[in-house]
C-alpha cells in the first residue's frame, strides 16, 4: 500500500536542501575570496608578529623582556 503524501514537509524539506547548498556554496566562495585576498597582499601568515613569538605552556605568547 503506498503511503500518504505529505506535501508540505516535503516541500520543508526541499527549501532546507536547497538552503543549505546555497550557504555551502557561499562559505567556499567566501573562502576562495579570503584566500585569494591573502595572497594578493604578499603577506603570509608566517610572517606575522605573532608567529615569531615564543608561546608559553598556555598556548600564550611570553612577554618580552629587556
Amino acid at each position: 500500500m503506498a503511503r500518504k503524501p505529505n506535501y508540505k514537509f516535503e516541500r520543508i524539506q526541499r527549501e532546507r536542501n536547497k538552503a543549505a547548498k546555497k550557504e555551502a556554496r557561499r562559505a567556499a566562495k567566501e573562502e576562495r575570496s579570503a584566500q585569494k585576498n591573502t595572497e594578493g597582499d604578499g603577506a603570509s601568515p608566517e610572517t606575522s608578529d605573532t608567529a615569531d613569538a615564543e608561546l608559553d605552556e598556555t598556548g600564550e605568547p611570553e612577554p618580552e623582556i629587556g
